[in-house]
């Protein structure tokens, strides 16, 4: 009875903790790079800041759909590669004389349909998502190289090109379309997540399969939901990936899975599944950005900044092992 006592009285100090944890970690990132970088002032400045929101939005994109994929207990490779494929096909689609929202659709569409097949050998072939994803990785690559003749798409300018400009081109949106973009479906989602019937499937089948099973959860409709919903963020993410270049280009995004599942975890997110939230994910990608952004104008290499991502990411995982281990 103590026992129970104690874990009651403990929960809600641990949740709390969990909730906080990725401010303190933002602000930590901050405050150490401020300094670091010998010059405060520019780099707590509105315009740094604005570079970074800008930096931020590919990663944050794709990391409100890896949000739902960790909760549930999944995972996905593919992400850069998918996001290389769209943003092919967006150019593609412009070159073609195709209007840009017709173009923009068709990217989004693309990266639906990736999430789809994914979703499909997961629970058709039964074949884990880390193997399923890795593949499609490749598959995703390969494809986005082969419709781009392994070269770089130049497309006509549209309004896509001003989506994820560092300078908006209305000085009262104060920051990039993108960013905007951002928020408002990082909102939307976390609403979905929090207050649907479809979030409350999704956190329990992360939280214990069978379990949502019995309870009379269509588990693998789910799943290929959940995969098909994140591959929408993820053509939407190489959408804003060809904003940013202008241009498609198939080698581009490689290993930016390793960021966008970074910012998942970073942000409270747990890969044995069902925890995580769209704030803590966003939190996350923007202390990426901001360490990413702090490297540079620290003079350091960009190896550094590789070795202190996998670090983080180890010692993310690693403490959330030792939470579970505990309470259980």
């Amino acid at each position: 009875m103590s026992a129970t006592l104690t874990q009651t009285l403990t929960n809600p100090t641990s949740s709390l903790l969990r909730r906080i944890a990725p401010f303190a970690g933002l602000i930590l990132v901050i405050l150490i790079f401020a300094i670091l970088s010998g010059a405060p002032d520019r780099y707590l400045s509105l315009t740094n800041l604005r570079v970074v929101l800008a930096q931020t939005v590919i990663v944050a994109t794709g990391a409100i759909g890896m949000t739902l994929i960790i909760i549930s207990a999944g995972i996905d490779l593919s992400v850069g590669s998918t996001v290389a494929l769209t943003s092919v096909v967006t150019a593609l689609a412009l070159r073609s004389s195709w209007s840009a929202t017709t173009a923009v659709c068709a990217g989004v569409i693309v990266g639906a349909l990736i999430g789809a097949v994914n979703g499909l050998v997961i629970t058709t072939l039964r074949v884990v998502p880390f193997i399923a994803t890795l593949g499609m990785l490749g598959v995703a690559r390969g494809l986005a190289k082969w419709i781009a003749s392994e070269q770089t798409v130049n497309p006509p300018e549209t309004w896509i090109n001003l989506l994820a400009v560092t300078f908006p081109p209305r000085s009262w949106m104060l920051v990039a379309p993108a960013v905007w973009l951002t928020i408002v479906l990082a909102v939307v989602m976390s609403l979905v997540l929090t207050r649907s019937v479809f979030g409350r499937h999704v956190f329990a089948l992360g939280s214990n399969e069978r379990a949502a099973r019995a309870c009379g959860i269509a588990t693998d409709r789910l799943k290929l939901i959940i995969y098909s919903c994140a591959g929408l963020f993820f053509g939407l993410a190489g959408v804003l990936q060809m904003s940013r270049l202008r241009q498609g280009d198939p080698t581009v995004a490689a290993g930016l899975e390793l960021d966008v599942i970074a910012a998942v975890v970073i942000g409270g997110g747990s890969l044995s599944g069902g925890e995580g939230s769209i704030l803590g994910s966003m939190i996350g990608a923007l202390m990426m950005a901001f360490l990413r952004n702090g490297c540079q104008q620290a003079g350091w290499h960009n190896y550094v900044q590789e070795i202190i991502i996998g670090a983080i990411i180890v010692v993310a995982v690693a403490i959330d092992r030792w939470r579970h281990q505990r309470i259980s």
